[in-house]
């Protein structure tokens, strides 16, 4: 039986590999701070070595536009899913601190998605990025 819920992380289509890499890490890690007990267990290998546990769910990532990624979070906002964006505002600042400063006087208009990482009932986030291409 398949799992109820999903996670897919969609990055922005024009990414140099770096940046994509960079987006879906600060993604990862932003959307697994937000979930209680994500991870499987711990496991071990046939020589005993320890692996930590892995978040359990499969993680397709996609790419959009930027005109899709904010589609795509204005879409899971409105149903009420998990979602993290990850901004050009946030990209290009030196600190979590300086980040704040700049994103307060940013309008919404003006919000440049890098990427976003949404959880929800498998149905609700099929509907919002079956379109979407797989990351090649």
């Amino acid at each position: 039986m398949g799992m109820s819920t999903k996670i897919v992380v969609v990055l922005r289509q024009d990414l140099e590999p770096a940046l994509a890499a960079n987006a879906g890490v600060v993604l990862g890690l932003a959307l697994g701070g937000r979930l209680e007990d994500s991870l499987a267990a711990d496991g071990k290998d046939a020589g005993g070595g320890a692996h930590a546990g892995l978040n359990p769910h499969p993680v397709p990532t996609l790419v959009a536009s930027g005109e899709q990624l904010r589609r795509l979070k204005a879409g899971a906002d409105e149903r009420g899913l998990t979602v993290v964006g990850f901004n050009e505002v946030a990209r290009r600042s030196r600190d979590y601190a300086e980040y704040l400063d700049a994103l307060a006087a940013t309008g919404p208009q003006d919000v440049e998605y890098v990427g976003v990482a949404v959880l929800g009932p498998r149905g609700d986030v099929n509907r919002l990025t079956g379109k979407l291409a797989l990351m090649r």
